[in-house]
C-alpha cells in the first residue's frame, strides 16, 4: 500500500500543471477583426450559442485590439461593439496599434495621418463615408478636417477607454506582445502594442501565458509561452476567437466549426 501511495504521489508531482482560469470564470479573446464587420458578427454569434451551451459563468470577452483598418467596415465595427449590449457577459477592450495611431490622427497628428493612410487607415476614413473624391490626394490637412469632422465624440471616447494589458488567472491578453524578462507591471505601452520580433523570438517562460494577436498566422499559433490569435481577418478572411474556462481552452473562427485544443 505505501508503495502504490508513493508511485501515485511520484505522478502526480510529475504531471504537468495547466495554466487555469479562476473558476467560475469563462473567457472569450478575439483576434484582430481590422474592420470586417461580416466575419465580427458571425463570430459573436458562435460565441453566444457556446457560451449559452457550457452553462452559467463569469463570461468576458477581450477583443485584443485593432478593430479597425484595412477592412471595409471599421466605422461599424466600432459602433457595432460600442451598442453591444448583452446580460451573458462582458466585453474589455485592448488598444492596439492602430487605434493608437486612429486617436492620434484624431488628436490632430499630421504626420499620424500620413502613417496612418499607408498601414490601412485609408479603409477606415473611407468607412467614415468620406470619398476619395471630397479631397485633393495630397492634402492631408484636408483629410484630417473631414475625418474628425466625421468620427463621433462617441468613438472617441470609446477607444480611448481601452486598456493596455488584461492579466485573469496564468494568463495575460495584450496586443503585440510583451519584452521578454520584463515583469508584466513594468511593461511599456509601445512594447504592448508594437513589439513583434524579439517577443515572438523567445522561447523563454513568461510570467504568464500571453495571449496576443498583432502577428498574422495563417492559424491559431500556439507555443509554451504565447498564444497568437490574429488569423488574418482582412487578408485570410479567418477570425479566430480562443476560449478559456479551468484548464480548457478551445478555438472558435468566423465560419469554421468550434475545435477543441486542450
Amino acid at each position: 500500500m505505501l508503495r502504490k501511495f508513493l508511485i501515485r504521489r511520484i505522478a502526480e508531482k510529475s504531471a504537468p500543471v495547466l495554466p487555469r482560469i479562476p473558476p467560475g470564470q469563462r473567457v472569450f479573446a478575439i483576434g484582430d477583426v481590422h474592420g470586417r464587420l461580416d466575419l465580427l458578427d458571425d463570430l459573436l454569434d458562435q460565441i453566444a450559442r457556446e457560451n449559452a451551451r457550457r452553462g452559467p459563468a463569469q463570461t468576458v470577452l477581450i477583443f485584443l485590439g485593432d478593430l479597425i483598418d484595412r477592412g471595409p467596415d471599421s466605422a461599424a465595427v466600432i459602433e457595432r461593439l460600442l451598442t453591444l449590449s448583452t446580460p451573458d457577459w462582458t466585453m474589455r477592450f485592448l488598444l492596439g496599434n492602430h487605434e493608437e495611431v486612429f486617436l492620434s490622427v484624431l488628436a490632430g497628428n499630421y504626420e499620424a495621418l500620413k502613417f496612418f493612410n499607408r498601414i490601412g487607415g485609408d479603409a477606415t476614413i473611407a468607412s467614415y463615408g468620406i470619398r476619395k473624391g471630397d479631397y485633393a490626394a495630397d492634402d492631408f490637412y484636408e483629410v484630417m478636417d473631414l475625418l474628425r469632422d466625421a468620427v463621433p465624440d462617441r468613438h472617441v471616447a470609446f477607444l480611448q477607454g481601452f486598456e493596455d494589458q488584461i492579466v485573469i488567472g496564468d494568463y495575460a491578453f495584450v496586443h503585440a506582445g510583451i519584452r521578454p524578462g520584463i515583469p508584466l507591471a513594468a511593461q511599456k505601452a509601445e512594447d504592448l502594442r508594437w513589439i513583434r520580433h524579439e517577443f515572438l523570438k523567445s522561447d523563454s517562460a513568461h510570467e504568464k501565458i500571453i495571449v496576443h494577436g498583432h502577428t498574422v498566422t495563417a492559424d491559431v499559433d500556439e507555443h509554451a509561452n504565447r498564444i497568437g490569435l490574429d488569423t488574418g481577418a482582412q487578408s485570410n478572411g479567418r477570425l479566430s476567437a480562443m476560449g478559456f474556462e479551468g484548464d480548457q481552452r478551445w478555438v472558435l473562427q468566423s465560419g469554421v466549426p468550434i475545435r477543441a485544443v486542450a
